[in-house]
């Protein structure tokens, strides 16, 4: 999937990684369901756009945070 910058309309890099400063697990993204063993959880991913500098975060198995 391509992803567009929402500023300036131009390609972004993708599959950047993110970290946070002194935590090399990086950034997760979970939500907890009811019963026992149900959290699911996703790695952060980045793209960068090249031509302006925007951020975008994002986790490319999203279908496992559906209801």
């Amino acid at each position: 999937m391509t992803r567009i910058c929402n500023q300036c309309q131009t390609e972004m890099i993708k599959d950047c990684k993110v970290n946070v400063e002194y935590d090399l697990s990086g950034i997760t993204i979970s939500q907890k369901r009811k019963g026992l063993f149900k959290n699911v959880s996703a790695k952060t991913k980045a793209a960068v756009c090249p031509n302006c500098g925007n951020v975008a975060i994002y986790i490319d198995d999203y279908q496992i945070f559906t209801k």
